[in-house]
């Protein structure tokens, strides 16, 4: 558990009235499908900012929440964003992130390895390993628990063989990614205080990472490949962006909850009909310690944003 890694190359009603006004409020980014600058936006989506801004301003005050929106169609390049350049604490969702710097790091020989772990390292989430206390558990393993089931204990095992949650910041820097800060693991990264900056990001540049991982060339084909099946597998997601796209896409998500009322999601979505993908990150929060979350916001902002995108 104590190994580091070494990269082996160099290097509701409302909703109705909301789409009405975000068909209107999305604008035009870069058309590539591989990488996305992490946080410029275009004379498009600013001169769009008002009505999107109006729209989304509806859902906070529908749900008593900030919202944090930032999609993009990869293949139009059609933008929507809305506070996608203001922190939030992305709370589990950075178990996507992180689980994308293994894969770029680790060779297959370190992913087959077992880590062993103590009963007392075992989180109060953790519905995997929980019952491999014995045995251990391979570091491809741990990787897909914390995606697919987002067991804690399995996230921060991830972590360890990376080395702390400072290498993930660290890969992510690699990237190009300047704001993303990488602080604590499971529990306490979950503390979400308003103004800390520990443990945030943006939705624009969370989305760009996300896009880096899933959809560029970051990863290898075959380790996108399994990032992207564990994704997909994720059995978390399905009252959030899932229950926000048609019934026919195909969708790969991560989602996370925090202190203050924060619920997050973030997500890849395959449209039918061989459309290019979408990226969609939907942060939230309600800035009191007590706070509980609303999980339809999630799904009433994706609904807005499928809209807008068209």
């Amino acid at each position: 558990m104590t190994s580091v890694f070494r990269h082996p190359r160099s290097a509701l009603p409302a909703v109705a009235l909301l789409a009405v006004a975000l068909t209107v409020g999305c604008g035009h980014g870069t058309p590539d499908g591989t990488s996305a600058p992490a946080a410029t936006a275009t004379t498009a989506v600013t001169a769009a900012a008002r009505p999107t801004d109006a729209a989304f301003k509806e859902l906070e005050k529908h749900f008593g929440a900030r919202l944090g929106v930032y999609a993009v169609d990869t293949g139009s390049g059609r933008e929507v964003a809305y506070h996608a350049d203001e922190r939030f604490a992305f709370a589990s969702t950075i178990k996507s992130l992180a689980v994308g710097a293994l894969l770029r790091e680790a060779t297959d020989e370190e992913l087959d390895k077992v880590v062993t772990y103590r009963q007392e390292d075992v989180l109060k989430w953790a519905p995997i390993t929980s019952q491999h206390v014995a045995t251990g558990m391979k570091v491809r393993d741990l990787a897909a628990a914390a995606i697919e089931y987002s067991d804690n204990t399995a996230a921060n095992l991830v972590m360890a063989e990376l080395g702390g949650p400072e290498a993930v910041q660290r890969t992510l820097r690699d990237l190009g990614d300047p704001t993303t800060n990488v602080n604590r693991t499971e529990p306490t990264l979950n503390e979400a205080t308003p103004g800390d900056p520990r443990d945030t990001s943006t939705p624009r540049v969370f989305a760009a990472d996300l896009r880096r991982y899933v959809l560029g060339d970051v990863l290898t084909e075959d380790r996108r490949r399994l990032l992207t099946d564990w994704l997909i597998g994720n059995t978390t997601g399905a009252p959030y962006i899932r229950a926000g796209v048609p019934a026919d896409w195909k969708i790969g998500d991560k989602t996370g909850n925090a202190g203050y009322g924060t619920r997050n999601d973030v997500a890849v979505a395959w449209p039918s009909g061989g459309r290019s993908p979408v990226v969609i990150v939907v942060l939230s929060d309600r800035g009191k310690p007590d706070a509980t979350s609303d999980d339809a916001l999630i799904a009433e902002a994706t609904k807005a944003v499928v809209t807008a995108l068209g």
